[in-house]
């Protein structure tokens, strides 16, 4: 297979759960696929020498997200009142993920990094500190902080936050 074709074969593969981990990364849907179509273009550009391209992947959408928030200006705004009356719920039964997404975005985006990386990409804290740059007992205090942050603020919802 060429270059190419390799490559196409990743992202057919990959395209669903780098959509997820950036959609817990990012504040909105819109923003987590621009970052996973960032992270995929710097991965096509390093292919040839990347050995494990689900981890560098994921590496670079993180690095990504926690950049993303130092950007002054962005051109889009999201709005949280809609301009036409909306319709009836059809994804009534996803109402965790929805809660547990509106969580995430609550906390500062380097605790929401070290929590998504942890706990929905099951990385070790060695592995953590390698994507982001930093100590493991940065690690370890960035996650007890967001997870504090998280039960604090899911004591007024039915989620539960153990580990």
């Amino acid at each position: 297979m060429s270059r190419d074709e390799d490559f196409a074969a990743f992202v057919a593969v990959s395209w669903p759960a780098l959509v997820r981990t950036g959609r817990l990364l990012a504040p909105d849907a819109a923003s987590a696929e621009d970052l996973v179509q960032s992270a995929l273009l710097k991965t096509y550009a390093r292919w040839r020498s990347v050995r494990d391209p689900g981890a560098y992947t994921r590496a670079v959408l993180t690095r990504l997200a926690l950049r993303s928030g130092r950007r002054r200006w962005r051109a889009e705004v999201p709005t949280a009142d809609l301009p036409e009356i909306a319709g009836p719920d059809e994804a009534a039964g996803i109402g965790s993920a929805d809660e547990v997404r509106r969580l995430l975005a609550q906390l500062p985006r380097h605790q929401r990094a070290v929590i998504v990386l942890r706990f929905y990409c099951d990385f070790s804290e060695a592995e953590i500190a390698e994507v982001l740059r930093c100590s493991p007992g940065t690690v370890k205090s960035r996650t007890h902080r967001a997870l504090a942050a998280l039960r604090a603020t899911a004591a007024d919802s039915d989620l539960e936050v153990d580990r």
